[in-house]
């Protein structure tokens, strides 16, 4: 399987998760399951099938972080240095040249995107029209509303 790339911060993230899921989250679902066969009668007991589908959420879950964590490339944007070139987990400041608007983004990997708080995966249309260009160069990005040019302001690893 391909390596998947992903930031530090977004791996430690998964990692956290994880841990909750193993560590909170099964041995809770356990309990819930064995106190509602006690109640008797499982066929209809509403308890039991919730609890039993929480734990297929749960385990399926599990093995979805694990196989994300297996094969991930696992990038630390502060150990980057692209003499000024965009690249996976740089943070670019753009200028929208008509809007005149700024913005900034960094670009990561796609279990980590956020829009709102700054983060767009790499697979996402402006990341692809931004890797690869340098600051002072106008990257042009197909969007709903046309093709929007965008200068690249600067570009930091942080």
């Amino acid at each position: 399987m391909a390596k998947i790339p992903i930031t530090l911060a977004g791996a430690e993230l998964l990692r956290v998760e994880l841990q909750k899921l193993k560590s909170v989250e099964r041995p809770a679902v356990i309990t819930a399951i064995a106190e509602a066969r006690a109640h008797g009668d499982l066929s209809e007991n509403a308890e039991y099938d919730a609890a039993r589908e929480r734990q297929g959420f749960i385990e399926g879950r599990i093995l979805e972080l694990e196989g994300k964590l297996s094969n991930a490339q696992i990038i630390d944007p502060a150990l980057l240095d692209d003499d000024g070139r965009v690249v996976f987990g740089s943070t670019v400041d753009l200028m929208d040249t008509e809007a005149k608007e700024e913005s900034t983004y960094q670009i990561v990997g796609e279990d980590e995107a956020d829009i709102k708080l700054g983060k767009i995966s790499y697979s996402s249309p402006i990341a692809k029209a931004l890797i690869g260009k340098y600051a002072g160069d106008v990257a042009e990005v197909r969007t709903p509303g046309g093709v929007k040019q965008l200068e690249i302001v600067d570009v930091k690893y942080l």
